[in-house]
Protein backbone atom coordinates (compact mmCIF):
# COMPACT_ATOMS: atom_id res chain seq x y z
CA UNK A 1 0.00 0.00 0.00
CA UNK A 2 2.86 2.34 0.87
CA UNK A 3 4.42 1.59 -2.49
CA UNK A 4 1.16 2.48 -4.21
CA UNK A 5 0.87 5.71 -2.24
CA UNK A 6 4.31 6.73 -3.41
CA UNK A 7 3.13 6.53 -7.00
CA UNK A 8 1.89 9.97 -8.18
CA UNK A 9 -0.76 8.46 -10.46
CA UNK A 10 -2.27 6.50 -7.55
CA UNK A 11 -2.38 9.58 -5.32
CA UNK A 12 -3.98 11.70 -8.04
CA UNK A 13 -6.52 9.00 -8.81
CA UNK A 14 -7.43 8.62 -5.16
CA UNK A 15 -7.79 12.37 -4.71
CA UNK A 16 -10.00 12.58 -7.79
CA UNK A 17 -12.17 9.74 -6.48
CA UNK A 18 -12.55 11.45 -3.10
CA UNK A 19 -13.36 14.74 -4.82
CA UNK A 20 -16.01 13.02 -6.94
CA UNK A 21 -17.61 11.45 -3.86
CA UNK A 22 -17.69 14.77 -2.00
CA UNK A 23 -18.99 16.62 -5.06
CA UNK A 24 -21.73 14.04 -5.66
CA UNK A 25 -22.79 14.23 -2.01
CA UNK A 26 -22.92 18.03 -2.13
CA UNK A 27 -24.92 18.01 -5.37
CA UNK A 28 -27.40 15.50 -3.95
CA UNK A 29 -27.76 17.56 -0.77
CA UNK A 30 -28.24 20.76 -2.77
CA UNK A 31 -30.84 19.16 -5.04
CA UNK A 32 -32.77 17.83 -2.06
CA UNK A 33 -32.63 21.21 -0.34
CA UNK A 34 -33.78 22.90 -3.54
CA UNK A 35 -36.68 20.47 -3.94
CA UNK A 36 -37.77 21.09 -0.36
CA UNK A 37 -37.53 24.85 -0.87
CA UNK A 38 -39.58 24.64 -4.06
CA UNK A 39 -42.23 22.59 -2.26
CA UNK A 40 -42.35 25.12 0.57
CA UNK A 41 -42.59 28.03 -1.87
CA UNK A 42 -45.44 26.28 -3.69
CA UNK A 43 -47.19 25.59 -0.39
CA UNK A 44 -46.92 29.24 0.66
CA UNK A 45 -48.11 30.45 -2.75
CA UNK A 46 -51.13 28.15 -2.55
CA UNK A 47 -51.91 29.33 0.97
CA UNK A 48 -51.70 32.95 -0.17
CA UNK A 49 -54.07 32.21 -3.05
CA UNK A 50 -56.55 30.52 -0.71
CA UNK A 51 -56.36 33.35 1.81
CA UNK A 52 -57.23 35.86 -0.90
CA UNK A 53 -60.52 34.01 -1.33
CA UNK A 54 -61.13 32.88 2.25
CA UNK A 55 -59.70 35.39 4.76
CA UNK A 56 -57.54 33.60 7.30
CA UNK A 57 -59.41 35.23 10.18
CA UNK A 58 -62.55 33.24 9.36
CA UNK A 59 -60.93 29.83 9.87
CA UNK A 60 -58.54 28.30 12.39
CA UNK A 61 -57.65 24.90 10.94
CA UNK A 62 -54.66 23.85 8.85
CA UNK A 63 -56.46 24.32 5.57
CA UNK A 64 -53.69 22.87 3.41
CA UNK A 65 -53.92 19.58 5.28
CA UNK A 66 -57.69 19.50 5.76
CA UNK A 67 -58.47 18.22 2.30
CA UNK A 68 -60.44 15.74 0.29
CA UNK A 69 -59.64 14.44 -3.18
CA UNK A 70 -62.34 14.58 -5.83
CA UNK A 71 -62.13 12.25 -8.82
CA UNK A 72 -62.47 13.71 -12.30
CA UNK A 73 -65.85 15.46 -12.16
CA UNK A 74 -67.63 16.44 -15.39
CA UNK A 75 -69.79 18.99 -13.57
CA UNK A 76 -66.62 20.80 -12.49
CA UNK A 77 -65.03 20.33 -15.88
CA UNK A 78 -62.11 18.41 -14.39
CA UNK A 79 -60.53 15.45 -16.16
CA UNK A 80 -58.25 14.32 -13.33
CA UNK A 81 -58.44 14.19 -9.52
CA UNK A 82 -58.38 17.55 -7.77
CA UNK A 83 -57.97 18.65 -4.17
CA UNK A 84 -60.67 20.41 -2.17
CA UNK A 85 -59.41 22.55 0.71
CA UNK A 86 -61.78 22.83 3.67
CA UNK A 87 -61.84 25.84 6.01
CA UNK A 88 -63.18 25.29 9.53
CA UNK A 89 -63.67 27.41 12.64
CA UNK A 90 -63.84 25.60 15.98
CA UNK A 91 -64.14 22.37 13.98
CA UNK A 92 -67.24 23.65 12.18
CA UNK A 93 -67.20 23.91 8.36
CA UNK A 94 -66.77 27.42 7.02
CA UNK A 95 -65.90 27.17 3.34
CA UNK A 96 -64.54 24.89 0.64
CA UNK A 97 -62.07 25.83 -2.07
CA UNK A 98 -62.57 23.88 -5.28
CA UNK A 99 -60.85 23.68 -8.63
CA UNK A 100 -63.12 24.15 -11.63
CA UNK A 101 -62.46 24.19 -15.35
CA UNK A 102 -64.34 26.04 -18.06
CA UNK A 103 -63.56 23.78 -21.04
CA UNK A 104 -65.24 26.11 -23.53
CA UNK A 105 -63.09 29.21 -23.39
CA UNK A 106 -62.37 30.93 -26.69
CA UNK A 107 -58.75 29.72 -26.73
CA UNK A 108 -59.08 26.58 -24.64
CA UNK A 109 -59.72 25.56 -21.07
CA UNK A 110 -59.85 28.14 -18.28
CA UNK A 111 -58.75 26.92 -14.85
CA UNK A 112 -60.54 28.54 -11.94
CA UNK A 113 -60.24 28.46 -8.15
CA UNK A 114 -63.63 28.90 -6.47
CA UNK A 115 -64.29 29.29 -2.75
CA UNK A 116 -67.82 28.71 -1.43
CA UNK A 117 -69.10 29.38 2.07
CA UNK A 118 -71.35 26.82 3.73
CA UNK A 119 -74.39 29.05 3.13
CA UNK A 120 -73.82 28.60 -0.60
CA UNK A 121 -72.45 32.08 -1.24
CA UNK A 122 -69.20 32.66 -3.05
CA UNK A 123 -66.25 33.70 -0.92
CA UNK A 124 -64.35 34.53 -4.08
CA UNK A 125 -63.27 33.42 -7.53
CA UNK A 126 -59.94 33.63 -9.32
CA UNK A 127 -58.82 32.46 -12.73
CA UNK A 128 -55.50 30.70 -12.21
CA UNK A 129 -54.58 29.90 -15.82
CA UNK A 130 -55.95 30.55 -19.30
CA UNK A 131 -54.96 31.20 -22.92
CA UNK A 132 -57.53 33.85 -23.75
CA UNK A 133 -56.79 36.70 -26.13
CA UNK A 134 -54.66 39.50 -24.63
CA UNK A 135 -56.61 42.73 -24.38
CA UNK A 136 -59.95 40.96 -24.79
CA UNK A 137 -60.61 37.67 -23.03
CA UNK A 138 -57.77 38.10 -20.57
CA UNK A 139 -59.95 40.51 -18.59
CA UNK A 140 -61.05 37.45 -16.61
CA UNK A 141 -57.63 37.74 -14.94
CA UNK A 142 -57.80 39.96 -11.84
CA UNK A 143 -54.45 41.44 -12.82
CA UNK A 144 -56.05 42.77 -16.00
CA UNK A 145 -59.52 43.76 -14.82
CA UNK A 146 -61.76 43.64 -11.74
CA UNK A 147 -64.54 41.77 -13.59
CA UNK A 148 -63.94 38.56 -11.63
CA UNK A 149 -64.44 40.37 -8.30
CA UNK A 150 -68.17 40.81 -8.89
CA UNK A 151 -68.88 37.19 -7.99
CA UNK A 152 -67.91 37.45 -4.30
CA UNK A 153 -71.04 37.20 -2.16
CA UNK A 154 -73.27 35.86 -4.94
CA UNK A 155 -75.10 32.52 -4.83
CA UNK A 156 -77.60 30.48 -6.80
CA UNK A 157 -80.33 32.56 -5.14
CA UNK A 158 -78.66 35.91 -5.75
CA UNK A 159 -79.10 36.41 -8.59
CA UNK A 160 -81.77 33.86 -9.40
CA UNK A 161 -80.37 30.72 -10.98
CA UNK A 162 -82.05 31.62 -14.26
CA UNK A 163 -80.03 34.87 -14.34
CA UNK A 164 -76.63 33.16 -14.17
CA UNK A 165 -75.80 34.15 -17.75
CA UNK A 166 -74.04 36.97 -19.51
CA UNK A 167 -76.29 39.85 -20.47
CA UNK A 168 -76.14 38.90 -24.14
CA UNK A 169 -77.88 35.64 -23.17
CA UNK A 170 -80.47 37.37 -20.99
CA UNK A 171 -78.57 37.19 -17.69
CA UNK A 172 -77.03 39.59 -15.20
CA UNK A 173 -73.32 39.47 -16.02
CA UNK A 174 -71.40 41.75 -18.33
CA UNK A 175 -69.53 40.21 -21.20
CA UNK A 176 -66.42 41.67 -22.83
CA UNK A 177 -66.55 43.42 -26.16
CA UNK A 178 -65.17 40.93 -28.62
CA UNK A 179 -64.88 38.19 -26.00
CA UNK A 180 -68.39 37.10 -25.06
CA UNK A 181 -67.38 33.44 -25.30
CA UNK A 182 -64.78 33.87 -22.56
CA UNK A 183 -67.11 35.58 -20.09
CA UNK A 184 -69.89 33.08 -20.85
CA UNK A 185 -67.56 30.14 -20.17
CA UNK A 186 -66.48 31.50 -16.79
CA UNK A 187 -70.02 32.38 -15.66
CA UNK A 188 -71.25 28.92 -16.61
CA UNK A 189 -68.34 27.22 -14.83
CA UNK A 190 -69.01 29.17 -11.63
CA UNK A 191 -72.71 28.32 -11.78
CA UNK A 192 -71.96 24.62 -12.26
CA UNK A 193 -69.56 24.69 -9.33
CA UNK A 194 -72.20 26.27 -7.09
CA UNK A 195 -74.67 23.60 -8.14
CA UNK A 196 -72.12 20.88 -7.42
CA UNK A 197 -71.42 22.38 -3.99
CA UNK A 198 -75.13 22.58 -3.19
CA UNK A 199 -75.65 18.92 -4.07
CA UNK A 200 -72.49 17.58 -2.40
CA UNK A 201 -71.80 19.80 0.60
CA UNK A 202 -72.13 16.99 3.15
CA UNK A 203 -69.62 14.86 1.24
CA UNK A 204 -67.22 17.76 0.80
CA UNK A 205 -67.09 18.38 4.53
CA UNK A 206 -66.79 14.79 5.68
CA UNK A 207 -64.69 14.90 8.89
CA UNK A 208 -60.98 14.64 8.24
CA UNK A 209 -60.64 11.45 10.29
CA UNK A 210 -63.27 9.77 8.09
CA UNK A 211 -61.58 10.87 4.88
CA UNK A 212 -59.47 7.81 4.26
Amino acid sequence: MKALWNQPAFRVGLMLALFAIVATTLVAFTEESTREQIKENERLALLDAINVLVPKQVYDNDILNDTIVLPATPQLGTTEPTMVYRARKNNEPVAAVLSSVAPDGYSGSINILIAVYTDGSLAGVRVISHKETPGLGDKIDVQRDDWILQFAGLSLDSPDKSRWKVKKDGGDFDQFTGATITARAVVNAIKRTLEFFEANQDKLFIPAEENT
